[in-house]
């Protein structure tokens, strides 16, 4: 009779689920938005631009998506890096951004 192998079953399983993280679908920027950067944008807290506050978000739009997106992930001025979400990937901050730029225009 054969043993079972207990850690084989145990990599599979790990591989299995690191496969199924890593094709998991992208949150949106407004789910984003709710778990991650409505405590300061939701707010004004410190001084940042709130959602839907035009006025507020004019200059920082003036300076084109590009330079928001490289802000957002890098720390710039106070700015924690990637709004404290170490688990968001690129594409979901930039959807985040996009979330608040169209939701402040």
């Amino acid at each position: 009779m054969k043993k079972f192998c207990w850690e084989a079953l145990l990599c599979a399983l790990l591989y299995t689920c690191t496969l199924t993280s890593a094709i998991a679908e992208p949150r949106s920027g407004e789910d984003v938005y709710k778990a991650k950067c409505a405590m300061c944008h939701g707010s004004g807290a410190k001084g940042v631009p709130r959602i839907g506050d035009i006025a507020g978000w004019i200059p920082i739009i003036e300076k084109g998506n590009e330079a928001l997106y490289a802000r957002m992930i890098t720390d710039f001025k106070g700015h924690p890096p990637k709004g404290l979400c170490k688990d968001c990937t690129d594409g979901e901050l930039k959807a985040a951004v996009d979330y608040m730029i169209q939701s402040s225009q």
